[in-house]
This record gives C-alpha cells, sequence and structure tokens, in this order.
C-alpha cells in the first residue's frame, strides 16, 4: 500500500467520525442521557485522531499523484489549504470532546453548556469538512469540478506550461 492508498483510506474518516458524532450527540441532548453525549464525545475524539493520520498521509499521496497526467498543482493546494483548516477545527473539537467527556464524568455544572458548545463545533468541523473532501475529489474525479470540461483543459494547459519551465 502506497501513500496514496492510505491516505485514501482514512480521508474518510475525519469527515464520517463527526457526522455520526453530530447525530449521537444530539440524540444524547435530546434525551438528556450523558452515556450517549460521552458516546459522541468519544466519537469526535477518534476523528480528532484520525485527521491527523490524514494530514501525516497528505504530503506523501502528493508526491504520488503529482507525477500522475491531468493532475492540477492548483487543485492539490486548494485541497492542502482547506485540510489544514479542517484539520486545526477537528483537533479542536477532539479536545473540547475531551474536556465535556472529563466535566460529564465528573458531574461538573458547566457539562451542559459543553455539550452544546461542542455540538456548534462539530457543525463548523463537518462543513469544512464537506468542502476539504469536495476539494480532495475534485483532484482525480473531474466530473464533479464546478465547470468540469473548462477547468479540466485550464489545469491540463496550466500543467504543460509548468512542465516547460522545469
Amino acid at each position: 500500500m502506497n501513500s496514496a492508498h492510505f491516505h485514501l483510506v482514512v480521508n474518510h474518516l475525519p469527515i464520517i467520525f463527526p457526522i455520526a458524532g453530530l447525530i449521537v450527540l444530539a440524540i444524547g441532548i435530546g434525551f438528556k442521557t450523558e452515556m450517549v453525549k460521552r458516546t459522541a464525545y468519544f466519537l469526535f475524539t477518534i476523528g480528532a485522531v484520525s485527521a491527523a493520520m490524514a494530514m501525516n498521509s497528505g504530503e506523501g499521496a502528493e508526491e504520488v499523484v503529482e507525477e500522475l497526467s491531468g493532475v492540477s498543482h492548483r487543485l492539490i493546494h486548494e485541497h492542502e489549504e482547506k485540510a489544514e483548516s479542517m484539520a486545526i477545527l477537528s483537533y479542536l473539537l477532539g479536545l473540547a470532546s475531551l474536556l465535556a467527556l472529563w466535566a460529564s464524568w465528573k458531574g461538573k455544572s458547566f457539562s451542559g453548556l459543553l455539550s452544546y458548545a461542542v455540538l456548534a463545533l462539530s457543525l463548523v468541523t463537518i462543513f469544512l469538512g464537506k468542502q476539504t473532501g469536495t476539494s480532495g475529489g475534485e483532484i482525480r474525479h473531474t466530473e464533479i469540478r464546478t465547470g468540469a470540461s473548462t477547468d479540466a483543459s485550464l489545469d491540463l494547459e496550466e500543467d504543460h506550461e509548468e512542465g516547460e519551465e522545469d
């Protein structure tokens, strides 16, 4: 398994875990069940760990993919920028979840407030996850690009010009 393959295996997890965590947390808040909320916090924490794995494998994946024909360096850069922002939010969500888990476990008075803060942070993380996932998919899947035929021809021209400069 090369770096690109490993990245493809793990890069969906930082998107899926926050979605699952959001659903579980909303149920926990709705039914006022601490055990369900704690499960959501655990899911968010796993999401943060998986974001670290995706970030660590991204550079190796870039080295493999940038050598393929039809791959735009501009799209790779855009994906990398979005992934960095999403990873930071994933880490913050994981830390907030650990704090909320501790507060829930210890029966702290502010644990209810933390559950709403984690819920809000998860929504922002999911939004950035969607953007990051889409930008990553656009690197190899021209069919999901906005203005696919125009963008694909521009990207090929850009790559051809870059090849002449080297």
